[in-house]
């Protein structure tokens, strides 16, 4: 999923530059890009924070050893 998001981010920072590109100033197509760009970095921040979440919760809950003497 987060590389997902990576490619769609890629993908719109592409677009971005070819209308930047094609008009050689900042459009209001571009701020439509920006916002969407914006979006995505908060579902990729997200996500990445769900993940480490979890990773958190795996490693806080692994079995402790001890050994009795």
């Amino acid at each position: 999923m987060v590389q997902d998001l990576y490619k769609q981010k890629r993908s719109l920072e592409l677009k971005w530059q070819l209308e930047y590109n094609q008009e050689g100033k900042y459009t209001l197509d571009m701020v439509k890009i920006d916002n969407a760009i914006k979006d995505v970095i908060k579902d990729i921040k997200l996500e990445e924070a769900k993940i480490a979440d979890r990773q958190n919760n795996i490693e806080q809950s692994a079995p402790t050893v001890s050994v009795a003497t």
